[in-house]
C-alpha cells in the first residue's frame, strides 16, 4: 500500500533547498502583505511611504537578492515533487495519488487566495503540475533541454524588451497605467484595508480575481522551470551528485549575474518613480536571468554542505520539511499584522515601508528556524502536511514519531 515517506528516507538536499526557498519567498511577499499590489504593478504610482535611505535600501536588497529567485527555486523543486509523488507515467496507482494531491492543493490555494491573501501561488502550481505530470517520465537530458531552453528563450526575449524600453526612455514607466488603478485608487485601497473586515476581505478577493488572469500568462514561465528542476534532479544536480567543478561554474555564472543586477539596480534605486532609470534598462536585462542566480544559490548551498558547513545548511532542512505549513503560517502572521480583523490593521502604515518590513521578515525567519525542528522532534511532518497527506491518501496517516519506522513505497515531500 502506498504511504508517505518515513523521515529517515527523505532527501536532505531537497529539504535544505526547500527551507531556503520558503524563507526567501517571504522577503518577496512581505511588501504585498503591507501595501497594495498596485505599487508593484504600476511604476507610475508614487509610494506614500518615505522615499528615504532605509526604504531605498530595503527595496534594493529585495529586488536584487530575492525577487524572482525564490519563485524560480520553488518552481524547480515542485517539478521534482511531481516525479517523487507520481513516479513513472506507467505507474497508475501513483499517478492517481499525484492527481488527488494536486487537486487538493488547488483547493487549498482557492481558500488561501480568497480568504487570506491574494498572492497565493498554490493554485497556480496545482494546474501547472497537472501539465508537468504528463512529461514526468522524460529523461533528464530532454527535460533540461526543453525546460532550460524555453526558460533561456523567455529570458532573452525579456532582456531584449527591457533593453528596448530603456533605450526608448521607458515610456511605460513614465506614463504607463497600472491595471489596479491610479494614485487615487491606491489611496482608496489603503483606506479600505484599514477599515478592517469586510472591506479588507472584499479588496483581497478583488485583487485575487485580477491576478488569476495574470497567473495564466505565467504558465509558459512556470512549466519550463518545473521541467528544468525535474531534469536537474534526475541528472543528480539538485541532490548534490554532480562534480564540484560544475557547481563552481554555475556559482560563478550566478554570481556574475547577481553582481551585474546589484550594480545596475543600485544605479536605479534612488531614481524617483516615473523617471527614466539611469541604467537605461540594464537592471531589467540582468533581472531577466533570475533563474541563473537561483541555480547559483543552489550550487553555493550544496558546496557548503559538501565542504564542512553542513551544520549551517542543516538548519534549513526542518523548515523545508514543513514548507507547506510554514508557507501558510507566514500568511497567517503577516496578514494578521496588516489587515485581518483580529490584528492591529497596519496595512498602509507609513512606519512599515520596505526597509522596516525587514524587521517582520527577520522575526518570522527566526521563529520558523526555531519551531520547525522543535515540532519535528515529536512529529513526522508538519500539521498541514499531515492534513494534506490524509486527504490525498483518503485515510489517516501517522503523525507522531514511531521508533524504528519502516521504509515506504512512495516518496512524498
Amino acid at each position: 500500500m502506498l504511504a508517505p515517506v518515513a523521515p529517515r528516507d527523505r532527501i536532505f538536499t531537497l529539504d535544505m533547498l526547500r527551507g531556503w526557498a520558503i524563507l526567501g519567498i517571504l522577503a518577496v511577499n512581505a511588501m504585498m502583505f503591507a501595501w497594495p499590489f498596485a505599487l508593484g504593478a504600476g511604476t507610475n504610482l508614487v509610494p506614500p511611504y518615505p522615499h528615504d535611505q532605509a526604504n531605498i535600501l530595503g527595496h534594493w536588497v529585495t529586488d536584487v537578492f530575492f525577487q524572482d529567485k525564490f519563485r524560480s527555486l520553488f518552481s524547480m523543486l515542485f517539478g521534482v515533487s511531481i516525479f517523487l509523488i507520481g513516479g513513472e507515467r506507467s505507474d497508475e496507482a501513483r499517478g492517481g495519488l499525484l492527481r488527488r494531491r494536486l487537486l487538493w492543493l488547488g483547493l487549498f490555494g482557492l481558500i488561501h487566495g480568497l480568504a487570506f491573501w491574494f498572492g497565493d501561488i498554490l493554485l497556480h502550481y496545482a494546474y501547472c503540475g497537472l501539465i508537468v505530470m504528463l512529461m514526468r517520465s522524460w529523461p533528464a537530458r530532454r527535460l533540461i533541454w526543453v525546460g532550460g531552453g524555453v526558460s533561456l528563450l523567455l529570458a532573452l526575449l525579456s532582456a531584449a524588451a527591457m533593453m528596448a524600453a530603456g533605450l526608448m526612455g521607458d515610456a511605460a514607466a513614465s506614463g504607463g497605467a497600472s491595471p489596479f488603478g491610479s494614485q487615487e485608487t491606491l489611496a482608496a485601497t489603503i483606506q479600505t484595508y484599514q477599515t478592517g473586515w469586510p472591506g479588507a476581505q472584499i479588496e483581497n478577493a478583488k485583487t485575487w480575481l485580477i491576478l488569476q488572469t495574470f497567473s495564466l500568462t505565467l504558465i509558459p514561465v512556470t512549466v519550463p522551470l518545473m521541467l528544468l528542476g525535474l531534469g536537474l534532479f534526475k541528472a543528480g544536480f539538485l541532490i548534490g551528485k554532480s562534480p564540484t567543478w560544475l557547481y563552481l561554474l554555475v556559482l560563478a555564472l550566478g554570481a556574475a549575474n547577481l553582481a551585474a543586477l546589484g550594480w545596475y539596480q543600485w544605479m536605479d534605486s534612488s531614481a524617483a518613480r516615473g523617471v527614466t532609470p539611469p541604467s537605461a534598462g540594464l537592471a531589467g536585462v540582468a533581472g531577466s536571468f533570475a533563474w541563473v542566480i537561483t541555480l547559483g544559490y543552489v550550487s553555493l548551498l550544496i558546496l557548503m554542505s559538501r565542504f564542512g558547513l553542513r551544520f549551517l545548511t542543516a538548519r534549513l532542512a526542518p523548515v523545508g520539511r514543513m514548507a507547506f505549513t510554514n508557507y501558510l503560517t507566514q500568511t497567517l502572521i503577516m496578514a494578521t499584522l496588516f489587515y485581518l480583523p483580529w490584528g492591529p490593521h497596519l496595512f498602509g502604515d507609513l512606519a512599515w515601508g520596505p526597509g522596516q518590513l525587514w524587521a517582520a521578515v527577520g522575526a518570522v525567519w527566526v521563529a520558523q528556524l526555531i519551531w520547525s525542528p522543535l515540532w519535528l522532534s515529536m512529529f513526522q511532518m508538519g500539521p498541514l502536511e499531515w492534513l494534506w497527506r490524509c486527504l490525498t491518501y483518503g485515510r489517516m496517516v501517522p503523525l507522531r514519531k514511531v521508533a524504528g519506522g519502516s521504509r515506504t513505497e512512495a516518496v512524498s515531500i
